[in-house]
């Protein structure tokens, strides 16, 4: 789960961004003007700040420098058309991207995702021992849950554990037999072609091009690994 601050001190925007970015993965803190922003930021966990330039008390450039002394979560500036100087400035002074309105729904949930897919493999958010990184791939073992970039993987109990073990064990092969033996608790008669299944059906889940795949790799005469990414 991740926790975006929308802020804006037009009501009716904060709420079209909500709608735009309507996903179960998200949760929705809010702040009216800039010291109320850096207040949410200073007293809560936040993953990724999306933030107008033009409030009152405490402008969008004034609170993320506040925001900047004591945290390097992704600022994500709103901007009008024609303000371009504004937009330069921003960037200068901390900010990680920019949205010009009116906005496009399509682009807002792209700029999101990307910036929440850097800051998480940058470590800049916390982690929880029970959620294991890999790339774009998330499992959070406490929710039983796996996000391919944000967006939620339907994964069987199988699937689900085996993509677990190589998870929780970047750059090791294990070997099919070694697979069925810890998954199924079993003998590994006929583990080959039955670990085989189980991992191109997580492929095909996982991967862009199953066929090329980027997480999922097979050690041939060895065995299987996720592939640890840089």
């Amino acid at each position: 789960m991740y926790n975006i601050l929308i802020c804006d001190d037009e009501k009716d925007i904060v709420n079209a961004l909500k709608i735009y970015l309507n996903d179960s993965n998200y949760y929705f803190l809010e702040a009216f003007d800039g010291e109320e922003a850096v207040h949410v930021v200073e007293t809560k966990e936040v993953h990724l700040v999306l933030m107008d330039i033009m409030m009152p008390k405490l402008d969008g450039i004034q609170a993320m420098l506040k925001i900047r002394e004591k945290s390097n979560v992704p600022v994500i500036l709103l901007t009008a058309k024609g303000e371009d100087s504004d937009k330069v400035l921003g960037l200068t002074v901390g900010a990680d991207d920019y949205i010009t309105k009116p906005f496009n729904p399509i682009e807002v949930s792209a700029r999101v995702k990307s910036q929440l897919r850097r800051y998480m493999q940058l470590g800049g958010g916390s982690v929880r021992p029970d959620v294991i990184r890999v790339g774009g791939i998330e499992l959070d073992d406490k929710e039983k849950r796996v996000t391919l970039d944000g967006e939620p993987v339907a994964l069987t109990p199988t699937e689900y554990d085996i993509l677990k073990l190589l998870m929780q064990n970047p750059g090791q092969v294990f070997s099919p037999r070694e697979i069925y033996s810890r998954i199924w608790n079993d003998l590994p008669l006929g583990s080959e072609n039955t670990v085989a299944v189980h991992i191109r059906h997580l492929r095909e889940k996982l991967e862009i091009n199953p066929a090329e795949p980027r997480y999922l790799k097979v050690v041939w005469g060895q065995g299987y690994k996720c592939e640890k990414q840089g």
